[in-house]
């Protein structure tokens, strides 16, 4: 395998700042926030792979997070990006 082959494998570039993000979550306060981050990070790797721009993906979910809070029916993947965009959404 080429070098040229290995630095555009877009699976390696999907987990690299997975792993960078791992490296940093040592230099978090505390567990939870290391947490958090990992979260944040994943959510940005699901909008790049969708092709969601993640800040719009971010303000929507937080716009409308509340309507889930009594109602346990509702499917918490209709947030997923990949999802808002079919729908339209993002």
């Amino acid at each position: 395998m080429e070098l040229s082959q290995l630095l555009d494998n877009p699976i390696e570039n999907c987990v690299r700042p997975l792993a960078i993000g791992r490296k940093n979550y040592m230099f978090c306060e505390n567990h939870n926030a290391a947490e958090e981050e990992a979260i944040m990070y994943t959510m940005m790797g699901c909008c790049k792979l969708a092709d969601v721009d993640f800040r719009k993906c971010t303000t929507y979910f937080l716009q409308h997070i509340h309507e889930y809070d009594d109602d346990y029916s509702k499917d918490l993947t209709d947030f997923f990006p990949h999802i808002l965009k079919k729908k339209g959404l993002v």
